[in-house]
């Protein structure tokens, strides 16, 4: 069989744009970790492979040919690091093959940031994991619907604070699923768990660790010795005024509000204390404690929320039952600009929004995902453009496989994967299960593609090599012949480069698809395109401009007018626009600018 390949796959020619070898032969690739980039809703990881024998079947567009031998490595046991322990320790739910997990979620009151964004692609990455794992995970995101910032937002906009919260959370619920972070089971806001926040309360009081003053109700730190137990700060640290309300009718200065008093103009509900609404920090322990129970697995937040909300979670639970328990407590980096926490309350951040109007939502994931959860990360317009860039690569090279393999859907082969192949393949899948079962190392995981994409485009190129030679040895028949009885080691052949493209693209696919760097919504052109117009858009040109100096540089080439036509590239890679010349016209594509 022959296959006409008239030029060059365009991921070979972006890899050289990127600077990455075109060939595991090639020099070596800068090293993805000195990159600083990112990349939500993959299938349903309901629906996940076995973490000891992945599918790598061939995709789609070569479902006649033969599925590659799936690697059986388990994975190792999962490791997370505790935030109350300080330190990683082997993960062993409550209940075997169960877990639960409770992540605190965003108070609606205005479009969420990209720290926003860290915190909730970090835990879709273990959601993911955990599932891929076999866990039939409960997984539960609350809405912070009433608080003070939305009763005040509200009151400037002349609304009400349901209107102001719901809207706001569909905002939420819109940006994560650009991100394609899998849905929660479960999606409490506040304002339905009253009663159980009361009862909750209740049992505090009960207990003698909280107390009533004019219809405020306060939780009694020193009645609790457990107190700062998670966070390790000492009681002095607790200045008032700082992160403690001051309030003289407290009986002391860290104490904080698990109820309070109705104001006029603001919501209420009826309690055993008069009419008020929740303190801040209460809600979450009663919601956890009514969808997981007083013990469960995980308990997930931004590094912020550790010390007082979490630290005063805890207090709360196990002051109503002393049984209360969370296994293992987990706490992302922040999003950091100019080396200050990226914030709302110091006006210090980019919304969700801003940054996939000019990025598309999966380099945002990539760039969020090139850094470990537990560290920071530095947010600059250089880091989302390598990730962008980052993200077109692996897209364009599974594009070209995909081209390729599917002009050999009705070919009925029976080669196995080379061996060659095969190993990388096993030893991917090897590597990718000892990364992420040790705290979700996804740095090391986005780098481990490397290896799998250079094959791809070296089997590619080779394929077309390949292809040529065959043309030109069918006409020679008896030279062809001779040349054969000569090698000393057997050559590939067309079917050996197709199972190894079928097997190597599926080994990708499948790991990216756990990760959430699969896309979904559009076929790999689609997003392709979409990150083209994206890099246009960052540098204020038109597709026609575009055409218009591409056309340009094609005269000033015809007319030997080199300079003219070498400047022309020059200031179009200068805007983040990279031309390659094909032998069926110059095409472009996004690159880091020069």
């Amino acid at each position: 069989m022959f296959l006409r390949f008239p030029v060059l796959p365009r991921s070979l020619l972006a890899a050289r744009v990127l600077g990455f070898p075109s060939s595991p032969m090639s020099a070596p690739a800068p090293a993805m970790a000195t990159l600083v980039s990112n990349l939500t809703v993959a299938e349903d990881t309901a629906a996940a492979p076995s973490p000891t024998a992945p599918t790598t079947a061939a995709p789609a567009a070569a479902t006649a040919l033969p599925s590659s031998s799936a690697p059986t490595t388990a994975a190792p046991p999962l490791q997370l690091f505790n935030s109350k322990t300080k330190k990683k320790e082997l993960f062993v739910p409550r209940v075997e093959g169960k877990v639960g997990m409770y992540v605190c979620g965003v108070t609606p009151y205005d479009f969420s940031h990209v720290g926003h964004a860290r915190a909730y692609v970090a835990f879709d990455v273990l959601y993911r994991y955990l599932k891929f794992l076999g866990y039939e995970v409960n997984y539960v995101r609350n809405f912070t619907d009433i608080d003070d910032k939305i009763i005040k937002r509200a009151n400037q906009n002349g609304e009400t604070v349901t209107s102001l919260s719901s809207r706001f959370i569909n905002e939420f619920l819109a940006d994560v699923a650009e991100l394609q972070c899998l849905p929660p089971n479960e999606e409490p806001r506040v304002t339905d768990h009253i009663e159980h926040i009361i009862e909750l309360i209740t049992e505090i009081i009960k207990n003698g660790h909280g107390y009533v003053v004019d219809g405020d109700v306060y939780f009694s730190v020193a009645s609790f010795p457990e107190y700062l137990s998670l966070s390790g700060r000492k009681l002095d640290q607790n200045r008032a005024g700082s992160r403690v309300a001051v309030d003289p009718r407290k009986r002391d200065d860290p104490d904080f509000a698990l109820w309070k008093a109705a104001k006029e103009g603001e919501p209420s509900w009826e309690s055993p204390w008069g009419h008020g609404r929740p303190g801040w920090h209460i809600e979450c322990s009663a919601m956890s404690a009514h969808y997981l129970g007083h013990v469960f697995d995980i308990h997930g937040g931004g590094q912020d929320l550790i010390f007082p909300h979490h630290e005063n979670e805890l207090a709360q639970s196990r002051a109503a039952y002393p049984e209360s328990e969370v296994k293992c407590w987990m706490h992302n980096g922040f999003i950091n600009i100019d080396d200050q926490k990226m914030s709302k309350s110091i006006n210090n951040f980019f919304t969700i929004r801003d940054v996939i109007t000019l990025y598309h939502p999966l380099a945002l994931r990539f760039f969020l995902m090139r850094t470990h959860y537990k560290s920071d990360v530095n947010h600059s317009d250089k880091a989302l453009e390598i990730a962008s860039n980052r993200v077109y690569y692996i897209y364009q090279t599974l594009y070209d496989c995909d081209e390729t393999v599917s002009l050999y859907r009705e070919e009925n082969t029976s080669v196995p994967v080379p061996a060659e192949e095969q190993k990388l393949v096993d030893n991917h899948h090897k590597a990718f299960l000892e990364c992420m079962s040790d705290d979700l190392r996804t740095t090391d995981v986005l780098d481990g593609f490397m290896e799998l994409l250079k094959a791809i485009n070296s089997n590619l190129n080779d394929l077309k090599k390949l292809q040529q030679k065959l043309e030109q040895q069918k006409k020679k028949q008896q030279q062809q012949k001779k040349q054969q009885q000569k090698q000393q080691k057997p050559q590939k052949q067309p079917e050996d480069h197709i199972q190894a493209l079928a097997a190597l693209s599926a080994e990708i696919k499948n790991k990216l698809s756990i990760l959430g760097l699969m896309p979904q919504s559009s076929p790999l052109a689609e997003v392709l395109e979409q990150l083209k117009v994206k890099a246009l858009k960052r540098a204020g040109l038109t597709e026609e401009w575009l055409r218009e100096q591409i056309e340009l540089r094609l005269a000033a080439r015809n007319n030997k007018l080199f300079a003219v036509s070498d400047q022309i590239r020059k200031d179009l890679a200068s805007k983040g626009i990279a031309l390659m010349d094909e032998p069926s016209g110059t095409v472009w594509r996004p690159c880091e600018r020069e």
